[in-house]
C-alpha cells in the first residue's frame, strides 16, 4: 500500500511538471531585453552616488528610495512570467501604449483600453497616456492637473493596475513608472488629446478573454 502511494505521488508529480512545461518554454527570457540592460546601469550609476554623496546632488534618503525602486524593477525582470500587462481599473477609458514582442523594432503604439479591461498577456504594456489636466499620484505636484501631456513607462514583466481615487478624483498606480516622457522625446510618440477625446475613442487595445 504504503509503495502504491508512493507511486501515486510519483506519477501525479511527472503529470504536473509535463503539463507545466509549455508554460514555462513560453516564458520570455526579459533578462536579455534593454529594459534590463538600462536597469543595470541606472544601478550602477546611482550605486556610484551612493558613494560619493558629496558630489552629488540629492540626499542619502532620495538615492534609497531611487535604489529601492530599481531593484525592483530588476526583480521584476528576472521573476515575471509574462510581458508587462496594464489593467484599466479608473472607472473611464485609459490610452496606452503597447506592442507585440516580436515586432518591437516597430515601436509601441497608441491604444484605448476600456475601463475593466486588461491588456492580453502575449503583447507587452509600455505604458500609459497621460493628457492635459489629468491628476496623478507621485507625478503632478501636490495633486496638481497636469499642464502638459506626459507618458508614463514601466519596465517589461510589470503589472500595472491603474486606478482612480473616489475621494480625490487622482489616477493611482500601483507601482512607480520606470520613467516619465514629455511630447518630443524620441521614441515616444505623445498627441495633444484631452480625456474627452480618449473617451470617446473606441476601446481597440488587444485584451484578455
Amino acid at each position: 500500500m504504503k509503495l502504491f502511494k508512493t507511486a501515486l505521488v510519483a506519477l501525479v508529480l511527472l503529470v504536473n511538471l509535463i503539463i507545466a512545461q509549455p508554460s514555462w518554454a513560453d516564458r520570455p527570457d526579459l533578462t536579455t531585453t534593454p529594459d534590463y540592460i538600462e536597469v543595470n546601469q541606472v544601478i550602477n550609476n546611482v550605486l556610484q552616488l551612493k558613494n560619493t554623496p558629496e558630489q552629488s546632488q540629492y540626499t542619502p534618503e532620495q538615492i534609497e528610495q531611487e535604489l529601492g525602486e530599481l531593484k525592483l524593477q530588476k526583480y521584476i525582470l528576472e521573476t515575471a512570467s509574462s510581458w508587462a500587462q496594464c489593467r484599466n481599473e479608473t472607472g473611464k477609458t485609459l490610452a496606452i501604449y503597447a506592442h507585440k514582442p516580436k515586432k518591437v523594432a516597430q515601436g509601441n503604439t497608441l491604444y484605448f483600453l476600456g475601463n475593466g479591461q486588461i491588456t492580453e498577456n502575449e503583447w507587452d504594456c509600455d505604458g500609459v497616456y497621460l493628457p492635459i489636466g489629468t491628476k496623478v499620484a507621485g507625478i503632478a505636484a501636490d495633486g496638481q492637473a497636469l499642464t502638459e501631456p506626459l507618458a508614463i513607462k514601466i519596465v517589461d514583466g510589470t503589472q500595472l493596475i491603474a486606478k482612480t481615487n473616489p475621494q480625490t478624483g487622482t489616477i493611482e498606480f500601483n507601482v512607480n513608472p520606470a520613467r516619465v516622457f514629455k511630447a518630443g522625446e524620441p521614441n515616444w510618440s505623445i498627441p495633444n488629446l484631452s480625456q474627452a477625446d480618449i473617451d470617446a475613442a473606441i476601446p481597440n487595445a488587444p485584451i484578455e478573454d
